[in-house]
């Protein structure tokens, strides 16, 4: 058995095939042991990478993007996550939600685990006719802070992950206005990524681990996720066991899971969204940032 360990921004249902993976034994029937841990700052992944503590970081592909030509290669070879899994909460009915009512409202964002739900939302603002400039956008506090002043008054709109949105309305606190991770379409969410480009032995590492993890992910795609609740509520105890197999349903249904193999039209839609944000000059080529050789066995969708 070989270790494999990634340094992680965050312990989520959207990262599921890699926790699945390890509970079938995916990973193993590849010789690999696979652990992971989540450093704070989530920053520290990169040290991680850098110093070797760690074979990869997960996390998203705004970051080797930013890094680009910049004195650091940081080279994504697969996705876990293929859309945002974001929602937008408010006040007023689902049905009433359109996102020309964001101009000149109040909208709420985390900004303290880095920039990806920013760019998002402004990528969908601009998709959708709305001037980001016209928003004006609180970020700079803490998801669970924001989400307390929300619910105390603050702000028109909350934009926080999915889960914890779904569970404020499970709870009659708020509505989900709109559901990212099934309106928003998608985009190479959450990627793993190393230092450099890889030598023969870290491209056999890297594509026994995608293997496994398309392994994964066919098998949640083709297992309700009904006959793994007990998993996800050990996986995932924060959240209500109910709720979680409601999610990890409408994941398995909306594309979350797709393939190990970054999505070539999702990538350039979310390279857009990020030179938009200033984060890089221009969108760049797939072929100069992929390593495309780990999940060449797989198809995009």
């Amino acid at each position: 058995m070989q270790n494999f360990h990634i340094s992680a921004t965050g312990h989520s249902l959207n990262y599921l095939p890699e926790y699945v993976a390890s509970w079938k034994g995916f990973f193993a029937d590849e010789r690999l042991s696979v652990s992971a841990s989540v450093p704070s700052p989530w920053d520290l992944v990169l040290s991680d990478i850098a110093s070797a503590k760690a074979n990869a970081a997960l996390g998203g592909i705004w970051v080797p993007s930013m890094f680009f030509a910049r004195g650091k290669r940081l080279t994504p070879f697969a996705q876990v996550a293929a859309r945002a899994p974001l929602a937008i909460v408010g006040r007023e009915a689902p049905e009433d939600f359109d996102w020309a009512r964001l101009a000149g409202k109040i909208v709420s964002m985390k900004g303290s685990n880095g920039a990806s739900v920013g760019l998002f939302i402004k990528m969908l603002l601009r998709e959708n006719g709305v001037d980001p400039l016209s928003v004006k956008f609180v970020q700079d506090l803490d998801g669970k802070m924001l989400s307390d002043l929300f619910l105390g008054g603050m702000g028109d709109y909350l934009v926080i992950d999915y889960p914890s949105a779904a569970s404020l309305e499970m709870k009659g606190l708020a509505r989900v206005v709109s559901p990212l991770a099934v309106t928003g379409g998608n985009v190479p969410w959450s990627v793993y990524y190393a230092p450099d480009d890889s030598d023969d032995d870290r491209l056999d590492l890297q594509t026994r681990f995608a293997r496994a993890l398309g392994r994964a992910m066919t098998w949640i795609i083709d297992n309700d996720a009904t006959g793994f609740r007990g998993f996800l509520a050990e996986t995932f105890p924060k959240f209500d066991a109910d709720l979680l197999v409601q999610l990890a349903n409408t994941y398995r249904s909306i594309g979350m899971w797709t393939s190990p193999k970054i999505d070539e039209a999702a990538y350039a839609r979310w390279q857009r969204g990020i030179a938009d944000g200033h984060l890089t000059e221009e969108p760049i080529a797939y072929s100069e940032l992929i390593d495309r050789r780990p999940t060449s066995q797989f198809s995009s969708l």
